[in-house]
């Protein structure tokens, strides 16, 4: 299994998983990603070398997308909290959710040691404010619940919670997705400065 960086003629590709995704959790009564994400910060999220994408091999379609940056969303996280070394999980999305495979966990493994590669204390995401069962899930993968934000700038995703980055054995192999295509394994002092694309960029993180 291989994981590379996504460029922009993957637009198109990302875009559908996100629909996917959405008709799968609306066909589960959830209103998840009912709203189409704006294509000017998917775009600017992959020109900054944050989005990923997962396959069986180097020959086959892709499995699984996630976003992983340093980016804090200030309306989830203290001032305290986005001082501290962190990297930040959006988007995981698996092309063929509930199908108990483990991906996303593997997925979520490779996030947190790269995030303690490059030095990072913890591993944070969010998730949709009313999807328990998505909460339980993280929880049972070792987040631990930080608090819930009832504010409508939360965009409907306002669960937050994180775990410690830790090394971890990984069977996921790192390739460079294309020209200019980066891992964001720098340490945590040598971040490059990279656009804010946290606003209105909620989704299924599974």
């Amino acid at each position: 299994m291989i994981i590379r960086t996504a460029t922009t003629a993957d637009v198109p590709r990302l875009k559908r998983f996100r629909t996917a995704a959405a008709a799968w959790l609306a066909a589960r009564g959830s209103d998840q990603w009912s709203t189409p994400y704006p294509d000017e910060l998917l775009l600017a999220s992959v020109k900054a070398g944050h989005v990923y994408l997962v396959h069986d091999n180097p020959v086959t379609d892709p499995i699984a997308t996630v976003t992983l940056d340093r980016q804090a969303d200030p309306v989830l996280w203290t001032d305290t909290e986005a001082r501290e070394a962190a990297f930040y999980v959006h988007k995981l999305t698996l092309a063929q959710p509930g199908g108990g495979t483990g991906l996303g966990a593997r997925l979520l493994d490779w996030c947190g040691d790269r995030a303690a590669r490059a030095g990072a204390t913890w591993l944070r995401l969010d998730a949709w404010t009313t999807n328990t069962r998505l909460h339980a899930y993280y929880q049972n993968l070792g987040f631990h619940h930080v608090r819930t934000v009832d504010a409508p700038e939360a965009y409907g995703s306002g669960w937050a919670g994180q775990r410690r980055a830790a090394l971890r054995v990984t069977t996921i192999e790192e390739v460079r997705g294309g020209p200019g295509a980066r891992l964001p394994g720098a340490p945590i002092g040598q971040a490059a400065a990279a656009p804010n694309t946290r606003r209105r960029r909620k989704g299924p993180s599974r």
